[in-house]
């Protein structure tokens, strides 16, 4: 199931044809893709990422990210036997409160971890998610130190150390589909 995943994604730029391989290759040599133990064991595990934007502005929701110290999409880890999309809405509902992640991801990275859980490898599947800016949000206040819209011009004039190294790709990517 993982492998058709994401061999179905068709890769936008040379680098996201690298992290397919790579995905690929590691899928191909184990069977233990899900975090066991916080917060790297395996050391390598599966992610989903789910990307709230504004269908009217284009303005995205990232949140402050208390252990990764970055302004990041929410989402989390797989969990064993769940579906990257099953773990997509689930974190926009736990994390936000809210609704509308995409059945089918976009795009796939993989990031070495930074912050304060730093050391091993996330193989994250991004879903894009359909929110609005003036929906109420239900905020998880322990794991982000502060949530907010992003219109795209603050993005592209941002500090890119501040955000997840792929985000601009990501929004390219979301941009041509």
């Amino acid at each position: 199931m993982l492998a058709a995943l994401i061999t179905a994604l068709s890769p936008h730029d040379d680098l996201e044809a690298a992290h397919r391989a790579d995905a690929l290759a590691w899928l191909a040599g184990t069977d233990d893709v899900y975090r066991r133990v916080k917060p790297a064991t395996p050391p390598k595990h599966l992610v989903s990422y789910v990307v709230p934007t504004d269908p009217e502005t284009g303005d995205v929701l990232l949140v402050d990210h208390r252990n990764a110290r970055l302004w990041l999409p929410p989402g989390g880890h797989v969990e064993p036997g769940e579906h990257p999309a099953l773990t997509a809405a689930r974190e926009l509902e736990e994390e936000l409160g809210v609704t509308g992640a995409a059945a089918e991801p976009i795009f796939l990275t993989v990031t070495e971890t930074v912050g304060v859980d730093a050391g091993h490898t996330d193989v994250s599947l991004w879903f894009p998610a359909e929110v609005r800016r003036d929906q109420p949000l239900r905020v998880d206040e322990g794991e982000f130190a502060g949530v907010r819209w992003w219109p795209r011009t603050e993005l592209t004039a941002a500090d890119p150390a501040r955000f997840d190294p792929h985000l601009g790709r990501y929004l390219r990517r979301l941009d041509r589909l």
